[in-house]
């Protein structure tokens, strides 16, 4: 998701500049681009299962109709953001010209191959959503506007998130303990604390957010803060209005947390391995924690606190 999310000027520049614009996004993330008014066409790839089923004729068949999407759509130009082969060879699929990143800065550096213009985003584009700018300079397209803007998300209905907001006690903080790896998240208990402070010296009221996969994390934390609330599953517009409401959104290096920052939520963001110069909120920088494991809890207040604050 928080590929996605970076990669959002992208097509605002590109239509603004009066382009068409046709997005190639995983199935599990084709949510995040419903709506969006930039986007003419979604094409949506299931690789995962795709891989997991190689030689069926159904993943042949999907492989075939999207390609052809691709083709009867007819681009002028198709950018890589992504840098893997995945991505490498969707943007060829169309037989059109292929503007990415230069093998040096790719996250799979040989399929670059597969490119025809690479490019090496300049020493002062230091988070990624600079380094995808970099490819609408190569394409010729002005990049007017840097940020990523989700506020799309909001007009589409979401009921079921509606109706919890409405219900909830504000103001309120959410808590989204969920992580992809293991080294990204913070742990349960340290989020308890952070959310039992921030309730009883900040009157923020704790909100615990999930996804697929993460309901033990998320019931764990909620039964550690009296009073916490647990949301219900919502999917990405539901998501979109949780925390667009909220005070802060606390979370590690997760795509909610960068739907959050598109939506001009305030976050804090608890980064361990990964580079959050790079990978971090674009828009709210001020709550970002650094080797995330190592800083003691009162600092993490603090910083939450002076988010809040702001």
């Amino acid at each position: 998701m928080g590929d996605v999310v970076h990669a959002l000027p992208l097509a605002e520049n590109a239509a603004a500049a009066g382009a068409r614009v046709a997005w190639v996004v995983e199935h599990a993330f084709a949510g995040v681009l419903e709506g969006n008014p930039s986007c003419e066409r979604i094409l949506v790839a299931d690789t995962k299962a795709w891989r997991a089923r190689p030689l069926a004729p159904s993943t042949w068949s999907a492989m075939a109709r999207l390609r052809s999407e691709l083709v009867r759509f007819l681009p002028d130009i198709m950018l890589d953001p992504q840098g893997n082969w995945k991505s490498a060879v969707m943007a060829r699929a169309a037989g059109r010209h292929v503007v990415g990143f230069a093998a040096s800065v790719r996250r799979e550096p040989a399929s670059a191959l597969l490119g025809r213009v690479p490019v090496t985003p300049g020493p002062a584009a230091r988070h990624a959503v600079e380094e995808n700018l970099a490819l609408l300079e190569a394409a010729g397209i002005p990049a007017k506007v840097r940020a990523p803007d989700a506020s799309y998300l909001l007009r589409r209905p979401a009921p079921e998130a509606d109706a919890f907001v409405t219900s909830l006690p504000k103001p309120y903080a959410v808590f989204h303990p969920g992580a992809g790896r293991a080294d990204k998240a913070w742990g349960e208990d340290r989020y308890a604390a952070l959310a039992s402070a921030l309730r009883d010296l900040r009157g923020l009221a704790p909100v615990v957010s999930w996804g697929p996969g993460d309901q033990e994390r998320a019931a764990r934390l909620a039964s550690l803060v009296p009073g916490a609330v647990r949301a219900p599953l919502l999917g990405v517009p539901g998501l979109a209005r949780l925390a667009a409401g909220a005070r802060l959104f606390a979370a590690g290096d997760t795509g909610p947390l960068h739907l959050a920052d598109a939506l001009g939520t305030r976050t804090l963001a608890l980064f361990g391995p990964t580079d959050p110069e790079r990978n971090g909120p674009y828009r709210f920088r001020v709550g970002i924690v650094r080797d995330m494991r190592r800083v003691s809890d009162d600092t993490v207040l603090a910083i939450a606190s002076r988010v809040i604050a702001d």
